[in-house]
């Protein structure tokens, strides 16, 4: 009977895995650190999860996983693990710091959605190959780079109104305003800036509690959240 090999069996990320634990075992099995046997639980779980996560959900995963250790733990094994290149830290622009597997020889960017917050993960060789031809025309000796693209990813366009306030818009969106509501003052204050319903504006910055800026026609517009409610945009880009 011809007898399959078990390594063969395994798939190719199951035993990428199995891979970089023997590598860990190699590096501090002998190295005399301190809970050794916590930290490689810490790293089955870490390696099983594909998301980008932090200290704080690792540590609810290993409890769903039925096991609970010391968050000390936890975030010692993170640093263990970034500190010898078995992970890599990322902060995106929400300030959280996130881990991710930081397998060798590999290479991603990222894509970030700025209205659920998904991380999508692409590589371009394309990409690669120019962002080297820049660097070096600039007579600039690369030697590790980060891309992030913010937007908003396929399933959030699906679900998202045609028409939105203002104030719903995201730092970085191309929108053209539709209309305004809210009666005559309100409209009559907006039209006093400087803006009318066909303009094209694009956000610069807008958060949840303060003013919403704008530029339209190469001028910057500060506008406070309660007008910026009254003003309703639409995409410059059709919905597919």
């Amino acid at each position: 009977m011809l007898m399959k090999d078990k390594d063969n069996c395994k798939s190719p990320m199951t035993r990428l895995h199995a891979r970089e634990k023997a590598h860990f075992r190699r590096l501090f099995e002998n190295e005399g650190v301190s809970d050794f046997d916590d930290i490689l639980k810490v790293l089955d779980v870490f390696l099983e999860t594909e998301e980008h996560i932090t200290s704080s959900q690792l540590i609810e995963l290993l409890k769903s996983r039925g096991t609970e250790l010391e968050p000390s733990v936890v975030r010692n094994a993170l640093r263990l693990f970034t500190n010898f290149g078995f992970a890599k830290k990322l902060r995106f622009e929400d300030g959280k710091i996130r881990y991710e597997h930081c397998h060798l020889g590999e290479h991603h960017d990222h894509m970030i959605c700025k209205k659920c917050g998904r991380i999508i993960e692409f590589r371009d060789d394309k990409l690669e190959s120019i962002q080297a031809e820049v660097a070096a025309s600039y007579g600039f000796h690369m030697l590790w780079h980060r891309m992030e693209i913010y937007g908003i990813c396929s399933g959030c366009l699906k679900n998202r109104a045609r028409i939105m306030p203002l104030s719903r818009a995201k730092k970085g969106e191309r929108l053209i305003i539709e209309e305004f509501t809210g009666g005559t003052n309100a409209r009559m204050r907006i039209l006093s800036m400087g803006l009318k319903t066909g303009d094209a504006v694009e956000i610069i910055t807008s958060s949840p509690r303060g003013q919403v800026v704008v530029m339209s026609k190469k001028r910057r517009y500060a506008i406070g959240r309660g007008l910026a409610e009254k003003i309703l945009v639409k995409s410059q880009e059709p919905f597919s």
